[in-house]
Parts: structure tokens; C-alpha cells; sequence
């Protein structure tokens, strides 16, 4: 690791469901960190603890023991309240099935975040102005109108990544990105996600599909609980990834 500011640090997270002879161990002492800019994978075979810790890093849950701090702060402790303020702040999401609301359009799709951002300080027009930026941003400055139903499974997820860019977070969590998609749609996808890093934004990508963690820097591959390996995969450009 370099000495880049930690957006990711975790210290003997473990997360547990259920008590006593049905508690079931889905994380069992993991320690990662993942630094700000770095584009990293989290693998694993369902039922290796990979959505457990997406749902922690995600400040969706919090961990049964262990402490997590994002950009610094320990957010291990915080209540439901305080996390989901922290998560509509500093983190972007997106997801495999676009989680776009339907009959609104891209553009009001993308401002959404901006409504539950209580530190968001522009008014309605800025709102939309920003939104129109991260639709350009994305390749779909001529969609900003049309609803899901009219674009494309490739159209809908760059709509999901100007959505998740939207409130500047400090980083990205990317759960599938490329798993409703057929190749080609998939690898426009990919280009969109290595040019995002490129320009500085930290990706956090949890995937099952190795041919998709092999496009990060670094993989973090789970089994049972635990981090069993972390990989080096180089650094790509996204003029490697066919659009």
C-alpha cells in the first residue's frame, strides 16, 4: 500500500447473524484497507462474506464487532439515523439491477441523491445542472429525458453511475455492475468505470465474475469469512476495454 489518504479501513470487522447454537459467522476478523483513487475488486463463491462486507462498507449495516473507518472516521458505532446521513454524503452506489425509478426521467433519476443530502446547498435549477453534468459525464447528455423503459440495460446503468457521482462521494461501491449485461453493454460499462478512476474516483467493485475482477488494480478474494488472498492485477487504461 502507498501513503494515499485511507478512504477504507477496517480492523477485525466481523459480522454475525442470529445468537447462540443458530448464529451463523458471515465475516470472521476481516482487515483490508483501500486507499483514496484505487480501483479494487471483492471477490468470493456465494456465501464468502462478499455482500456482508459490500452491506458494512456501504454503511448499510454495522458490524457485530471490529471497528470501520471511512475517510478516516470510525463510522462502526454510528446508529441507523447517523449512517444513512453518512452514506448519502460520502458514498455512490451502483447496482446490478440500476435500481432506477421508473416513469421519472434520467435526469430527475440522477438528482434524487441530492434530495437526501442535507449538506446539499444548491437549489432546485443547480440540482439539475449538476445532474446534467453527470449524465455528459456518462454519454447520455441526449437521454436526459427519456424514462428506464426507453433506454437500453447500458443506457440505464450509466443513468445508475451519474446518479452515484452526483453528491462528489469519496468513493463508489459497484455491486454486479456488469451482471444484467451482455458483453458488449458490459464492456462499455467497464470503460465507463476505468475512465471514472482515471479521472480520481475510488471504486469499490464486488463481483463473482474473475474475467470482471481482473480489470481492478487489486482483488480481495473472500472464502468463508475471511480474506484469503489479495491479488495485484496491474493497472489498466480504459483504452484496453472494448467499448
Amino acid at each position: 500500500m502507498n501513503e494515499a489518504h485511507k478512504i477504507i479501513k477496517t480492523v477485525d470487522i466481523a459480522k454475525v447473524y442470529g445468537m447462540g447454537d443458530i448464529s451463523v459467522a458471515a465475516l470472521r476478523g476481516i482487515n483490508i484497507e483501500i486507499a483514496e483513487g484505487e480501483f479494487v475488486a471483492i471477490m468470493g463463491p456465494s456465501g464468502s462474506g462478499k455482500s456482508t462486507l459490500m452491506h458494512i462498507l456501504g454503511c448499510l449495516s454495522r458490524p457485530s464487532s471490529g471497528q470501520y473507518f471511512l475517510d478516516g472516521e470510525d463510522v462502526s458505532g454510528l446508529n441507523k439515523t447517523q449512517l444513512a446521513a453518512v452514506r448519502n454524503k460520502k458514498i455512490g452506489f451502483i447496482f446490478q439491477a440500476y435500481n432506477l425509478l421508473a416513469r421519472t426521467t434520467a435526469l430527475q433519476n440522477v438528482t434524487l441523491p441530492l434530495l437526501y443530502n442535507r449538506t446539499n446547498n444548491k437549489n432546485k435549477e443547480e440540482g439539475f445542472e449538476k445532474a446534467r453534468a453527470m449524465l455528459e459525464l456518462v454519454g447520455l447528455s441526449e437521454r436526459i429525458h427519456h424514462q428506464p423503459h426507453e433506454l437500453s440495460g447500458g443506457q440505464q446503468q450509466r443513468v445508475a453511475i451519474a446518479r452515484a457521482l452526483v453528491n462528489d462521494p469519496v468513493m463508489v461501491i459497484a455491486d454486479e455492475p456488469t451482471g444484467n449485461l451482455d458483453t458488449h453493454s458490459g464492456g462499455e460499462i467497464m470503460n465507463l468505470l476505468h475512465k471514472l478512476h482515471e479521472q480520481g474516483t475510488t471504486i469499490v467493485m464486488v463481483t463473482h465474475d474473475p474475467k470482471t475482477a481482473v480489470h481492478t488494480q487489486r482483488t480481495i478474494n473472500l472464502i468463508d469469512g475471511l480474506v484469503d488472498n489479495i491479488t495485484h492485477n496491474g493497472k489498466h487504461k480504459a483504452a484496453e476495454i472494448s467499448a
